[in-house]
């Protein structure tokens, strides 16, 4: 069975452990980029959903898996609020599938 992992500093993703999702808070940005990549290979996980400032800092990373199956990575606003990132990549993944923004 796969797994559905949270990713970000540890006030926006704690409360998804009572979710039963497989929290990962990272105290850094670079500590955040290693868990990614450890995720991403793992083959074991299939969603992480990653914190738009922790997104922010590391997108040459989450571009990296952008393209593959697995894992798919989603972005979710942290404690600070959204910052526009995440609803502009699913405009984005919308238009290349359809060809036109309907969003």
């Amino acid at each position: 069975m796969y797994k559905i992992a949270v990713l970000g500093d540890r006030e926006s993703v704690l409360g998804f452990k009572a979710l039963g999702l497989d929290v990962h808070s990272a105290e850094t940005v670079e500590d955040g980029r290693k868990i990614l990549h450890r995720l991403a290979k793992d083959g074991q996980t299939a969603i992480i959903y990653l914190t738009e400032q922790y997104a922010a800092q590391m997108m040459d990373e989450v571009t990296k898996y952008k393209d593959e199956v697995m894992p798919a990575i989603i972005l979710i606003p942290g404690k600070a609020g959204s910052m526009g990132i995440g609803m502009q990549n699913i405009t984005d993944s919308v238009e290349r599938a359809v060809g036109a923004d309907i969003l």
